[in-house]
């Protein structure tokens, strides 16, 4: 689904070469802006997986610890409570922490999108995944797990059933969000890459004082309307856009409506018109990269891929 949008990516759409060309940040001589005016550009590429950022050291050697404070040094167990069906190859997989280990751990390592590295027990191998609204008071997390067929602890994952023990270290910072920086947020996803930018906006809704003059566009991909985000976490975000446009817009594309049309999809890619759409630019005489420059003078980045979200 998503080549296309990373073709054109390569073509010069979203190039960070010119990040201090586009960039509002002032030269010695201006004056320091109040604010920040920028256009941020967040791509989770495969159907699957965000960009992560890894620790250096600690590794499936890692060690577990049952009863210490949650950390991305050790590994700690949890217990399923769930693992349900939600589409083609996937699961909302639901698990628990220890009331004492929530308890005991730092509440300031949960950003506004973080994840855990979840491991096999039987054959040692550990992969990110972001929890879809973080962690609740109740220590629960729940994910939305892809099975492929060459993806080990994804396979593993969907054979798990409640009461079972699974191990995770974590949280991990993905992205740091900073309140009030950005103008504008575009999100950019394809199939469980939607799961970092789902819980950065169940944030934002849940907390209507988070950076309250920052609209989110969320354009996400997948497949067929069947592949899609599990209604139950999909809804909530489209009923929000809906009620405040101001605030939040969510655009759905597929390939095809086999599988049932949707008349509010999308059926192509998430092509270059598509993400020029999206941060209002038009094709005309100026070219829209002299549109861009001037006057507003928007910054469009786009991160490097260090194994999963795209950093800024």
């Amino acid at each position: 689904m998503l080549p296309t949008a990373s073709s054109c990516l390569r073509r010069g759409l979203l190039r960070p070469t010119f990040s201090r060309a586009l960039s509002t940040a002032p030269e010695p001589s201006q004056a320091i802006p109040t604010r920040k005016r920028v256009v941020s550009v967040l791509v989770a590429f495969a159907a699957g997986a965000s960009f992560y950022f890894f620790l250096p050291d600690p590794t499936r050697s890692a060690p577990t610890h049952q009863k210490a404070p949650l950390s991305p040094r050790y590994f700690t167990p949890a217990t399923v409570i769930h693992n349900e069906e939600s589409g083609p190859d996937t699961k909302l997989l639901r698990i628990a922490v220890p009331q004492e280990v929530l308890a005991a751990s730092d509440p300031s390592g949960f950003h506004n999108i973080w994840s855990v590295f979840i491991k096999d027990d039987d054959i040692q191998v550990e992969r990110p995944y972001t929890p879809l609204y973080g962690i609740d008071d109740h220590g629960h997390m729940l994910f939305w797990i892809k099975k492929y067929p060459k993806g080990e602890v994804g396979r593993w994952l969907h054979t798990k059933q409640p009461g079972e023990k699974i191990e995770f270290r974590g949280p991990l910072a993905t992205w740091d969000w900073k309140t009030d920086v950005w103008d504008e947020v575009v999100l950019i996803s394809g199939g469980t890459g939607f799961a970092p930018f789902h819980q950065l906006l169940h944030s934002v809704i849940s907390s209507p004082t988070m950076s309250p003059s920052t609209k989110f566009t969320l354009l996400h991909s997948s497949k067929r309307p069947e592949e899609l985000p599990p209604s139950s976490i999909l809804k909530p975000l489209t009923d929000y856009a809906e009620q405040h446009p101001e605030r939040m817009k969510v655009e759905l594309f597929v390939d095809t409506t086999e599988g049932g049309p949707v008349s509010s999809l999308h059926v192509k890619r998430i092509d270059r018109p598509a993400i020029e759409s999206s941060l209002g630019l038009v094709r005309e005489t100026p070219s829209w990269w002299q549109r861009l420059l001037s006057p507003s003078r928007r910054w469009v980045a786009r991160g490097g891929r260090e194994g999963g979200t795209t950093r800024l």
